[in-house]
């Protein structure tokens, strides 16, 4: 369900979260919409040899976790992203589970802007994405 909650409503210190669970097939296909196919993250054999010893999701795949939750929940419907920024600190392996929450931090009601603390976490409470997205509510 998309929540559509009107930018009058919406308050600093509002928050919204959601769960995902990350898949290989995850992996598979968003190497196949992106076209980024380095083997950290299709590669087993591959992966073994680097720092993090397996596969790890895209980083950007864990991060569009982030336009999931501002295009669904908060602030949901009629939602335009303006930007993003991304610190990503820990790899996210297949078979986590990691929860992105965003929390409204500004607001500029002229603009009708709202500014977000973005964080995803893993299931072990590890910061694996944290930063501040801006996006416009119409």
């Amino acid at each position: 369900m998309v929540q559509d909650i009107p930018f009058g409503e919406i308050k600093i210190g509002d928050k919204a979260s959601i769960k995902k669970t990350v898949m290989e097939t995850d992996l598979n296909l968003f190497a196949q919409i992106t076209g980024d196919v380095n083997p950290v993250h299709l590669d087993e054999e591959y992966a073994k040899k680097t720092i993090f010893k397996t596969r790890i999701a895209h980083g950007m795949l864990t991060a569009s976790f982030i336009s999931a939750v501002l295009g669904t929940a908060l602030p949901g419907a009629n939602t335009i992203y303006l930007s993003q920024e991304l610190v990503f600190k820990a790899p996210v392996k297949i078979g986590e589970t990691v929860t992105t929450t965003v929390e409204v931090i500004e607001k500029v009601d002229r603009k009708r802007w709202l500014t977000f603390k973005t964080t995803v976490v893993n299931q072990d409470g590890v910061v694996v994405v944290d930063g501040k997205a801006t996006v416009m509510k119409r």
